[in-house]
């Protein structure tokens, strides 16, 4: 029988696994926080020690400041194999005093190419801001402090897939990506500013917790899933009419770009769930 676990992790040391880049990725204060670090030779990188299959992830990032151009740090919820679902935040480094853009995506079934990407209203390398991804059987809401930036909702009844049947498991990393990081690789990475670093703290996950020892691979029957209770009231959760409102901000003033308004890039016509 599967098992179902509505979980919260703030701890570390119990809640992820160091999974590369050596020391360069450390884990301080007793477990309250953790940092990663690039340089020359390596980045580094975390993944959270349990796999999720619907729920919602918060953690508070704060990225690397000053000349980060050329760096990515990545924070996302992933499964594996090539026909893998992948909800992506990437943080694409710049100049200093130019501004970082935040780039998302979302993969379903493997299939990728759709980007959105945002400046942020704020200076991310300045202090702790808190990234967050709501997944449930009918939305992917991407917020930052609070405040949606992006609503991806299941199109199925379009003939788009959208991720509930592989258990995915949270990872961030910080790499270097100067091949088309910043200004599609114009401006290339400052290894005199090496090591670079950005710090994390406050990993929260409000999610159900796979438990792989059924090899089960959908709890889209469960009654944990169909049922929400008040523990888990992001099983059920949409956008009301000020989180809409929010997300119409952000989109006016902040988005600058959205593979739905791409039409050279699909000359076919535009994915189907560009029409919701």
């Amino acid at each position: 029988m599967k098992l179902l676990l509505l979980v919260a992790a703030t701890d570390f040391n119990t809640g992820v696994d160091i999974t590369w880049g050596g020391d360069r990725a450390k884990i301080l204060e007793g477990g309250r926080s953790l940092q990663l670090t690039l340089d020359k030779a390596s980045g580094s990188g975390f993944q959270s020690k349990n796999q999720y299959l619907f729920g919602k992830v918060d953690m508070q990032i704060k990225l690397v400041p000053g000349n980060s151009a050329g760096t990515v740090t990545a924070y996302y919820l992933s499964s594996q194999g090539p026909t893998h679902d992948e909800i992506d935040f990437e943080f694409l480094g710049n100049l200093s005093g130019d501004p970082y853009t935040l780039h998302t995506n979302v993969f379903t079934q493997g299939k990728g190419n759709r980007e959105q990407q945002f400046k942020l209203w704020f200076d991310p390398t300045k202090d702790f801001h808190t990234y967050s991804l709501l997944w449930n059987p009918q939305h992917i809401i991407f917020s930052v402090d609070g405040i949606p930036i992006r609503d991806f909702k299941n199109a199925e009844s379009r003939g788009v897939a959208f991720p509930k049947n592989q258990p995915m498991r949270l990872y961030s990393s910080l790499w270097d990506a100067e091949d088309w990081a910043t200004r599609g690789g114009l401006i290339k990475t400052d290894w005199t500013k090496a090591p670079f670093v950005a710090s994390y703290r406050n990993f929260n996950a409000d999610a159900c917790v796979w438990s792989s020892a059924s090899g089960s691979t959908s709890c889209s029957s469960s009654a944990t899933i169909t049922a929400p209770t008040k523990r888990a009231p992001w099983l059920s959760q949409s956008l009301d009419s000020n989180g809409e409102q929010k997300l119409k901000w952000v989109r006016q003033n902040y988005m600058i770009y959205d593979y739905c308004n791409d039409r050279g890039r699909f000359p076919q016509g535009l994915p189907s769930e560009c029409a919701i």
